[in-house]
């Protein structure tokens, strides 16, 4: 097996002049692979600029930004990284009493500007912060030259809700609606005050609890996670950039698979550490590893050799692909992805598929491929569809010309004819 030599994001600490004239403090760089992009700065949780901080900066440096982690307890102590112990949760609570809000924005507005003259940066920057960071990225939407600032559950944004007035930007907060540190009567005060504003998002995620974004957190909640990030990627995009052609990736990536059948390829075209799950028979792989283990030996040279994509719609959207397809085939050899264990039947097959394909910058990072697996065995014979609401090749007939007969299943349809 070959490694991934796609081009990876690389990092360093460097430091940023604070232009009060107090000094110097660090900041966490991340670059994309391609060494240029959009800027983002990233405000810390009250844990400093940690091993969670790094790594989402990390996560958005592949998305194509050139992110920056300043460290906002420099005036405290410098290099704060704390975990999530008990006793590191006293510290924390410590410097956030000890914080100089005031400050921190300036010294967010010292990054914005280092980030602007950085060699590669477009000049565009946005700023991205969580818990003591959400509200900073809220005030640095007030007071700032930043072009997008988005918060994640930030704590006390309900007291400066005056300042939102000089707000020139677009706003996105994502709100935890069991978060004690913002409670029902703030969140209400929040929606209400920033709602009436063009420009400003407030999502509030119902089932999530602060800090629901962390990764490996204690209150991580992936669905709302996954939901809050793709409304960040989308505001980041429309106002920032980059702006990357997923439909041309997408069709290479296919390319890859069935036309060409090089494995090698097909990973060239995704992240560093994708996955792929046929949601049906849970079949796939995660991680370099298993992927190319499972394209190799069980996908990209195990299918039909008439096997064929038929496009039926594709909605392309900041950072995602959904492509609605006709998957054909004929059942001359065991498909293992599909029909894992079953000899070939001969029969043809003609089977909606659903894909949706999601991006980190210009790489797949995942693919969730959905179809009607029920229909498939109907279709090869090892389904007996007789008084079984299944249908077999009709289905993808019926996807090409909607004038075909509706209902067919329901007993009742005829019953109701003319009532």
């Amino acid at each position: 097996m070959k490694n991934n030599s796609s081009p990876s994001i690389t990092s360093r600490m460097v430091k940023i002049e604070a232009s009060d004239g107090s000094g110097k403090f660090g900041a966490y760089l991340a670059k994309p692979a391609s060494g240029k992009g959009p800027g983002l700065v990233i405000a810390q949780e009250i844990f400093g600029v940690n091993a969670s901080m790094r790594q989402i900066a990390d996560y958005y440096a592949e998305e194509g930004y050139m992110v920056l982690v300043p460290d906002l307890f420099w005036r405290q102590k410098p290099g704060v990284q704390l975990g999530y112990t008990p006793e590191d949760w006293q510290k924390a609570f410590e410097f956030y009493k000890g914080f100089d809000e005031d400050l921190g924005v300036e010294d967010i507005q010292d990054a914005i500007t280092t980030l602007r003259e950085m060699k590669g940066c477009t000049g565009d920057v946005g700023v991205l912060g969580f818990c003591l960071g959400g509200k900073l990225a809220y005030l640095s939407a007030c007071r700032t030259d930043v072009d997008v600032a988005i918060g994640y559950y930030g704590v006390g944004i309900e007291n400066a809700l005056k300042e939102a007035e000089d707000i020139e930007c677009r706003l996105v907060l994502h709100i935890a609606g069991l978060d004690q540190y913002c409670p029902p009567e703030a969140q209400e005060k929040i929606k209400k005050r920033l709602g009436k504003y063009e420009g400003m998002e407030i999502y509030v995620y119902p089932d999530a609890d602060h800090a629901f974004a962390r990764p490996n957190g204690e209150h991580y909640h992936k669905p709302s996670a996954l939901m809050a990030h793709q409304r960040s990627i989308a505001a980041l995009r429309e106002e920032i950039g980059p702006h990357y052609d997923l439909s041309a990736l997408w069709d290479k990536h296919c390319e890859y698979e069935f036309a060409t059948r090089n494995v090698d390829d097909t990973m060239a075209t995704m992240v560093a550490e994708p996955y792929v799950n046929h949601i049906p028979t849970m079949t796939g792989g995660v991680g370099y590893k298993d992927l190319y283990r499972f394209y190799k030996h069980h996908f990209v040279n195990s299918n039909p050799p008439d096997t064929s994509l038929v496009p039926i719609s594709r909605t392309v959207g900041t950072n995602q692909v959904v492509d609605e397809m006709l998957f054909c085939f004929t059942h001359t050899c065991e498909i293992p992805w599909m029909l894992p264990g079953i000899p070939p039947t001969g029969k043809r097959v003609e089977i909606p598929l659903l894909a949706v394909i999601k991006f980190r910058g210009d790489k797949l990072y995942h693919e969730h491929i959905y179809w009607d697996q029920a229909s498939v065995l109907v279709q090869i014979g090892l389904l007996d569809p007789k008084g079984l609401p299944v249908a077999g090749i009709e289905q993808g007939k019926k996807l090409l010309d909607e004038s075909l007969p509706s209902n067919t299943l329901m007993a009742a349809w005829m019953e109701s004819e003319g009532k």
